[in-house]
C-alpha cells in the first residue's frame, strides 16, 4: 500500500512538473519523460551563446526514484561534451549523491536549471572532467551527428533530429560545391599554363641555334676590332716618341 501510494505521488508530481515546463520552459534546456516510464526523463541542453558549448546539442537523462519528490534523481549526460563524463552518475547538489542537500520543493525545472549552471562552471566534482575550450568547441560541433546514433533521442526529439539532418546535408553540399569549384579553378589554371609561353624559355625555340651562332660571331668581330684599335694606338704613340 505504501509503495503504491508513494509511486502515485511521484507520478502526480512529475506530471505536474511536465505541464509547468511546457508553459514555462527552462532557457537552453528541454526535457520529456519516456512514454513508457514517467520516472525516466530525457533532456537536451543546447549550448548557450558566447560559451565553449555554443552550437552543441547535449542529450542526457534524469532517473527519478519512486520516492520523488522526497528523494533526488540520478543525473546522467550521454553526449560527449568536455565537462562531464558520459553515462556516469553525476555528483551534483541536486542529484542523488547529496540527498542531505535535496529540497522536496525543487521541481524538474529547478534540476535542469542547476544542471546547466554546473555545466557552465569549471569547479571539479565527481563525474566532471577537465578539457580545453578548444576541445569543448570541437565536441560541440560533433554533438549533433553523434546524437543521431541514439534511437531514444530521435524518438523523443524528432524536430531536433530533423534540424541536425538538414544541417549535415547543408554542410555536405557546401563541401561538395567548394570541392567542385576548386577543381574547376585548378583545371583552368593548368590550361592557361600549357597555352602560355614560359618566362624561362625564348618565344621562338626554332631560332635559338641561329641566334646563338650570330651572337658568337658578332662578339668575336668586336674583340678583333678592339685588339686592332689598341695595336694601332700603341704603334702611333711609339712613333711620336721616337720622332
Amino acid at each position: 500500500m505504501t509503495s503504491k501510494r508513494v509511486n502515485t505521488t511521484a507520478t502526480a508530481r512529475l506530471k505536474q512538473d511536465y505541464l509547468r515546463l511546457m508553459k514555462d520552459p527552462v532557457p537552453y534546456v528541454r526535457a520529456i519523460p519516456l512514454p513508457s516510464n514517467i520516472l525516466e526523463w530525457h533532456y537536451v541542453v543546447q549550448g548557450p551563446e558566447k560559451t565553449p558549448f555554443e552550437g552543441g546539442i547535449y542529450h542526457g537523462k534524469l532517473v527519478f526514484p519512486r520516492e520523488f519528490p522526497f528523494k533526488p534523481p540520478s543525473i546522467y549526460i550521454i553526449t560527449p561534451n568536455g565537462r562531464f563524463k558520459c553515462n556516469t552518475r553525476l555528483c551534483l547538489s541536486i542529484s542523488d549523491f547529496h540527498p542531505d542537500t535535496w529540497n522536496p520543493a525543487w521541481s524538474v525545472a529547478t534540476i535542469l536549471t542547476g544542471l546547466l549552471s554546473f555545466m557552465l562552471e569549471k569547479s571539479p566534482t565527481l563525474g566532471s572532467i577537465e578539457t580545453s575550450d578548444y576541445t569543448k568547441r570541437q565536441l560541440a560541433a560533433q554533438s549533433g551527428p553523434l546524437n543521431l546514433n541514439n534511437k531514444t533521442f530521435i524518438e523523443l526529439f524528432p524536430d531536433l533530429s530533423e534540424e541536425i539532418q538538414s544541417e549535415i546535408k547543408r554542410r555536405d553540399e557546401e563541401i561538395k560545391q567548394a570541392t567542385e569549384s576548386s577543381g574547376r579553378l585548378s583545371s583552368n589554371s593548368n590550361i592557361r599554363n600549357n597555352n602560355s609561353p614560359s618566362f624561362n624559355q625564348p618565344f621562338n625555340n626554332n631560332n635559338e641555334p641561329n641566334q646563338g651562332f650570330w651572337g658568337s660571331a658578332l662578339a668575336n668581330i668586336f674583340v678583333i676590332l678592339g685588339f686592332a684599335a689598341f695595336a694601332f694606338t700603341v704603334k702611333y704613340v711609339l712613333r711620336s716618341v721616337i720622332d
